[in-house]
């Protein structure tokens, strides 16, 4: 799994001009560079999730196509976290099945699920650089400078180059989510996952982050998933919402359709509070 603070898949070349995949090499990127990539050929997800979490029991259908942001929002406790977790194999599934296009990955470790995912607390390594973060994919293949020389154009592109050499101790809020986004997309992952992207930031810069994250998104043009409590996040970063409270999908649409027919009171104290 690509993840932005956890593990890297050991065997993956984190360079954006080559992938080559543990049991799937010669597989190629649609281009080396960072900022030319399109949604072209990219895979959807499909989610299948059954899951238990102490007494509650979670269970989630949906597809989210390439290009087309989902955001997956609802009260604390809902479950919505435990989705994301299932769908990177951190957790198990009770039944279900996950799949990327025609490839089933639910029986595979998170490691060659081929999933990026931006923890909440971005968990970047404090004892590495920037640089090193973002290298890590690479580095784990055993060429430090080989792994360095290919987050370059990863550090260029997310505008981390004059921070290449701090540490995460060193790093503003906004700094260490590029970081981390850099690091979880600098190994090519097919589905990217960020599980509340924007709860670390400071209020006074989230609706700065927001935008930007948005942009990043919209770049990577693979299927996303995104959890979140705010209607603002939602409204930014995907197109279209599905709504989750005590573990069940409740509504599914647009937050104009949401708006205009809410299935559930949550949905409407939500909406409302959103407007105020």
């Amino acid at each position: 799994m690509t993840v932005g603070g956890r593990d890297a898949d050991g065997g993956r070349d984190g360079n954006p001009a080559r992938r080559s995949h543990s049991g799937d090499p010669g597989r190629r990127s649609h281009s080396g560079d960072p900022a030319q990539r399109t949604n072209a050929g990219r895979p959807a997800l499909h989610a299948d999730v059954v899951v238990a979490r102490g007494e509650l029991r979670i269970a989630a259908t949906f597809d989210v196509g390439p290009g087309h942001p989902l955001a997956v929002i609802g009260p604390n406790g809902a479950g919505k976290s435990s989705v994301l977790a299932a769908i990177a194999g951190l957790v198990p599934l009770e039944s279900g099945g996950v799949a990327i296009g025609s490839r089933s990955v639910d029986r595979l470790p998170p490691e060659r699920r081929r999933i990026g995912v931006l923890f909440q607390d971005y968990v970047l390594f404090p004892h590495l650089s920037v640089r090193d973060n973002v290298a890590f994919a690479a580095r784990m293949r055993g060429s430090g400078a080989a792994a360095r020389a290919t987050a370059e154009p990863w550090l260029e592109r997310y505008g981390l180059v004059a921070l290449a050499d701090r540490l995460p101790s060193q790093l503003s809020g906004g700094q260490a989510q590029r970081v981390a986004l850099a690091r979880a997309l600098a190994a090519e992952p097919e589905v990217l996952l960020l599980d509340e992207p924007m709860s670390a930031l400071d209020v006074e810069i989230r609706d700065e982050m927001r935008t930007e994250l948005a942009s990043h998104v919209r770049e990577f043009g693979g299927a996303t998933v995104l959890v979140t409590h705010s209607p603002a996040d939602a409204a930014a970063l995907a197109d279209s919402v599905l709504v989750l409270e005590g573990g069940r999908v409740t509504q599914r649409g647009t937050l104009d359709e949401l708006r205009a027919a809410p299935a559930t009171p949550y949905v409407q104290r939500m909406l409302a509070a959103s407007a105020e």
